[in-house]
């Protein structure tokens, strides 16, 4: 009896388990899309990185320097547009990257993901901090130090669609408000996700092999 009581617990926690691959680099239909670089264009911005796939993971490497005119650190971000899989039933859990970095002392790592918004590239740019720019979602995250890819999970709780675009820190917190949590709702229609390098100075290089949601 108790092994077979064992094995219904042991069952309804495997049915518990959600695992929803969102990204990944090595060709396969649905989790397959192309990231485009963008290195921060404001006022002059002088923060330079560049992006490539190869060996099935995708590679964010350049520099974070102050942008002249306003004394501040800028921004490097790799982001890819689509239709990513429904990720609703992962909503009490988190995002799931896999990944690895050879500056893992950088304390500026960002991830976002656009979701319920009419213009992803407008939200992912405006943070919630101008009119209609809700709907981008961002969280901090950090690499542990070593050669082999990790994964790094940030709970979805952590994350928020009100930001300023000026340092990327969140201007109000999933803890604060849940207006500015993710929700099922919003993450059953993912059409952006970007990968950030944003308002801390330095060197940056990070390998991505995969991303997915998790509960």
């Amino acid at each position: 009896m108790r092994s077979s009581l064992a094995f219904v617990a042991f069952g309804a926690a495997a049915a518990a388990a959600v695992n929803v691959p969102l990204v990944t680099f090595d060709g396969a239909a649905g989790t397959t899309f192309k990231f485009a670089q963008l290195n921060d264009p404001v006022m002059g911005g002088k923060s330079r990185g560049t992006w490539a796939v190869h060996d099935g993971y995708g590679t964010m490497a350049g520099d974070v320097v102050d942008v002249p005119s306003l004394k501040a650190p800028g921004f490097i971000k790799a982001s890819a547009d689509g239709s990513f899989a429904d990720a609703s039933a992962a909503v009490a859990g988190g995002l799931r990257l896999k990944l690895r970095s050879s500056t893992a002392d950088y304390k500026g790592f960002r991830v976002s993901f656009a979701a319920g918004t009419l213009s992803p590239l407008y939200s992912c740019a405006g943070g919630g901090s101008i009119p209609l720019s809700r709907g981008c979602f961002k969280a901090h995250f950090d690499v542990p130090a070593g050669d082999d890819f990790v994964e790094v999970t940030i709970p979805f709780n952590q994350f928020s669609d009100k930001w300023s675009p000026a340092t990327g820190e969140q201007t109000t917190t999933c803890a604060d408000d849940s207006d500015v949590c993710p929700t099922a709702k919003a993450l059953a229609q993912i059409l952006r996700l970007e990968i950030w390098a944003e308002g801390v100075n330095g060197d940056v290089a990070i390998d991505v092999l995969r991303v997915d949601a998790v509960n």
